[in-house]
């Protein structure tokens, strides 16, 4: 059994999906772009939509009584090669101390506009 995570005041997703499951101390978190609370994407380059999607996994992870530190996988998606360098400066802030493993490809998104998406799944005792 799981338990749907819908943070308060977060963006309707743009497809048949919620923002993240809990199960047995495990929380997946759908992968999270920059898309703002009324559904419209947040504009700037990949610094700030790297930012505003890892803000927004925290989000989820709060709302069920986990951190950033929790994250044990990262699944990473960029559109652009190069923006590697940009991103991996921003991420460091928030993961460099003990990162988590993760897992990074260059592909399109769903939208021309979003430059990342990032994907985590979390442990913790709570179930």
């Amino acid at each position: 059994m799981f338990a749907p995570i819908i943070p308060t005041g977060s963006s309707k997703p743009i497809a048949p999906y919620v923002h993240g499951t809990q199960a047995d101390g495990v929380i997946y978190v759908s992968g999270t772009l920059a898309i703002d609370p009324n559904g419209a994407s947040v504009p700037g380059d990949v610094t700030v939509q790297t930012h505003y999607v890892i803000k927004q996994i925290a989000g989820v992870l709060k709302a069920a009584g986990a951190s950033l530190s929790d994250i044990a996988y990262n699944i990473i998606i960029l559109k652009r090669r190069e923006d590697y360098a940009a991103f991996n400066k921003v991420y460091a802030e928030y993961f460099g101390a003990n990162p988590p493993a993760r897992y990074c490809i260059i592909a399109e998104l769903v939208r021309d506009e979003f430059l990342v998406e990032i994907s985590s799944i979390a442990h913790t005792a709570k179930s």
